[in-house]
């Protein structure tokens, strides 16, 4: 099991509380209580800075699609390339429920 050296009995509980959540509103609704607009803005942005580094798209063409300084976009690659695989396992499962949505999409009842 990953144990960041960060971790204590608060971050414990929030992870808990994480893994808690049912819905997209779930989620919406504690990240509005729990953090400002800013930081979830600066959360979703490094997410998609991840997505599109993950895709091999340009620095150049990241920093004009989401705004996100070279800084952040090298923070995030090296979170990518020598970090705890976060960012990979997550793009992982959202390519995979992406991928079943169109095929339950294409599907057609006989």
């Amino acid at each position: 099991m990953f144990n960041p050296n960060w971790s204590d009995e608060q971050t414990d509980f929030l992870v808990k509380a994480l893994l808690s959540l049912k819905s997209e509103e779930d989620a919406y609704r504690l990240l509005e209580d729990l953090c400002t607009i800013s930081e979830i803005k600066a959360m979703a942005q490094r997410l998609q800075v991840a997505r599109m580094l993950y895709q091999d798209v340009t620095y150049n063409s990241i920093a004009a699609s989401t705004g996100a300084s070279t800084a952040t976009i090298s923070r995030v690659k090296r979170c990518l390339n020598y970090g705890a695989n976060g960012y990979r396992q997550v793009l992982c499962y959202l390519d995979k429920e992406i991928e079943h949505e169109k095929e339950r999409s294409t599907e057609r009842p006989s």
